[in-house]
């Protein structure tokens, strides 16, 4: 069907409740489990792979991890066990992820996979070339991140020397930065095989020439961190990548709501971002203005508040605003909303009635910051035109004789709206508990950073 001539009218419900319960990506993890596992009966392997927990974060095990104190090895580990964290190739105490022995690609095939898939796994020590890294593609195992440790390789052959191995506990030390305090086992310690200047170098340059075959088996979720830091600086700069989201494929259409003080510059990023991602821009109080021009049956309801400048009830302003969020632009390009709703209780009748924003972000800008922009507007009552006494000042003493403040911009009454918002900010926040803060007193086009990069990237994970 040709959408150009007969547009698909699609219920706003439909990719509201679609996003809500990542049916999209639900579909798209099951086709790729069929075309790895080919199982006999398709039906039954995908009603069983439905009913596993298969949302296990392995973020939520490694959190409970140290980085200190790991045990040295490599293979395949469950998520909860602690984890080898080491570059691949280079030795060196203490880490998290990459590397594999051929041989140890066995491992995976003799886990449980359902259990796997439950708990979540971290491996490390495979692949070692692009070979074994295409293996395991062929059986399935598909990382969601990937960490690469690098570090100067005369730092790491010095770490290297200074290793020292207990023989009863198969415990390793090492002589400049994790010596024993007990002389007992000071004396039993031995020097490994292999960590000799000329081996370890040859081990490097082995792997130096494998890791660039390597990676690009891996586009787009890989994350080098440097090794040359305090082990518990590495852990943590780990761990809040392993608990990254990556983009989906999933369709996305935002519905972005903006909220903050007067004076926050929401009217400018809404614009900024209607105009570069085609979102529908939707004012609250212009459309107000617009259905009491229109003389609609709205606009009868809202005039006599106009006339009065007292507020026009909500269930008066969700009428409006449900009829322009209702139109097919606001469905299928998505859309950014400012002015509303203004309280809690605002945003849960917004919400009862199905209107989810999926960002919403807050900005945060000092109460001198507003007053200085605000309070030195002024406009031409002759030509229109819109001026600020410090940043867009007139070009002539005859306008700036001529020119107006709205009575609105009266430090009294900006004060006023502030502490309005305000009041009602907390209670916001905490309804939409995904909220991004900025702060808004910077560069429009700064912000506008902010904002976007909030809205291409996936909501950041709520760690427990």
């Amino acid at each position: 069907m040709d959408a150009t001539t007969a547009p698909h009218r699609i219920p706003p419900e439909m990719p509201q409740y679609g996003e809500a319960n990542h049916v999209f990506e639900l579909m798209q993890n099951m086709l790729e489990q069929l075309l790895i596992q080919q199982p006999k009966d398709p039906i039954t392997f995908m009603i069983e792979h439905l009913q596993r927990d298969n949302d296990y974060d392995v973020a939520q095990h490694a959190a409970r991890q140290t980085a200190s104190g790991t045990p040295e090895g490599r293979g395949l580990r469950q998520a909860g066990e602690k984890p080898c964290v080491e570059p691949a190739g280079a030795p060196g105490r203490g880490g998290l992820l990459y590397q594999m022995k051929e041989t140890e690609g066995r491992v995976f095939m003799s886990q449980s996979r359902d259990d796997l898939q439950r708990r979540g796994w971290i491996l490390d020590g495979i692949p070692e070339t692009r070979e074994q890294a295409l293996l395991i593609q062929t059986l399935g195992v598909s990382p969601r991140h990937v960490i690469v440790l690098s570090a100067p390789d005369t730092v790491l052959i010095e770490r290297n020397l200074g290793k020292r191995i207990d023989p009863q506990t198969g415990e390793i030390y090492h002589t400049t930065f994790d010596w024993p305090p007990e002389s007992e086992i000071q004396n039993r310690l031995i020097v490994p095989a292999g960590i000799s200047e000329g081996e370890t170098a040859r081990r490097l340059l082995e792997y130096h020439r494998n890791i660039v075959r390597i990676l690009p088996s891996y586009p787009k979720i890989v994350k080098v961190i440097t090794a040359d830091q305090p082990c518990v600086d590495v852990f943590y700069q780990a761990l809040t990548y392993v608990q990254t989201i990556h983009r989906s494929n999933a369709p996305f259409t935002p519905r972005v709501l903006l909220c903050g003080p007067v004076g926050s510059g929401k009217s400018r990023q809404a614009a900024l971002l209607a105009q570069k991602y085609g979102l529908v821009n939707v004012c609250c109080g212009q459309l107000l203005k617009e259905a009491m021009a229109d003389k609609s049956k709205y606009g009868e309801m809202i005039q006599p508040f106009f006339e009065k400048e007292t507020a026009v009830p909500s269930y008066v302003i969700m009428k409006v605003l449900k009829q322009r969020l209702d139109q097919q632009d606001c469905v299928e390009r998505g859309w950014v909303l400012h002015d509303f709703p203004r309280d809690r209780d605002q945003a849960c009748l917004m919400d009862s009635m199905g209107y989810k924003p999926n960002r919403v972000f807050f900005l945060n800008v000092p109460y001198d910051s507003i007053i200085e922009r605000l309070t030195l507007r002024r406009t031409d009552p002759v030509t229109g035109e819109r001026y600020h006494l410090m940043y867009k000042p007139p070009p002539t003493m005859e306008i700036q004789a001529r020119l107006l403040q709205n009575p609105k911009d009266s430090e009294e009454q900006i004060r006023l709206r502030m502490e309005q918002f305000y009041r009602n900010s907390a209670e916001l926040h905490e309804f939409y508990g995904q909220a991004i803060t900025l702060n808004g007193d910077q560069d429009p086009y700064t912000v506008f950073e902010y904002i976007e990069s909030g809205i291409i990237n996936p909501l950041p994970k709520k760690v427990p």
